[in-house]
C-alpha cells in the first residue's frame, strides 16, 4: 500500500510530462526565463520518452509489489519492446532528414 502512496505522484508528474512535455521541462524553471523558451522536437520526444520510460518503471515496482513477479517480467519485455522501437522510430527520422 506503502508504494502505491509513494509512487502515485511520479506516476501523475509523468502523464502530465508526457500531455504537456513544454510544462513538464520548464516545472520549477520558469522563473529563470524572462520569455517563454522554444524546444526542439528532438527535445519535446526525448522528454515524451523519458514519461513513457517512468511509466513503465513506476508499473513494474507496483506490479511487481501487488502481483507476483511474472507480471512484472512480462511489463519488463513489453519495456524494452517499446525502447527499441522507439530508438529505431526515431533513427529512422533522424536518417530521414539528412
Amino acid at each position: 500500500m506503502i508504494e502505491i502512496l509513494a509512487l502515485l505522484p511520479l506516476y501523475i508528474i509523468s502523464i502530465w510530462t508526457y500531455f504537456h512535455p513544454n510544462e513538464g521541462l520548464l516545472l520549477g524553471e520558469r522563473w529563470k526565463y524572462e520569455e517563454e523558451p522554444i524546444f526542439t522536437e528532438e527535445v519535446l520526444w526525448f522528454t515524451r520518452f523519458a514519461s513513457v520510460i517512468v511509466m513503465f518503471f513506476t508499473t513494474i515496482i507496483l506490479v511487481g509489489a501487488l502481483l507476483k513477479a511474472l507480471y512484472a517480467i512480462i511489463v519488463t519485455i513489453g519495456l524494452f519492446l517499446y525502447i527499441i522501437y522507439s530508438i529505431l522510430k526515431f533513427r529512422r527520422r533522424v536518417l530521414d532528414e539528412e
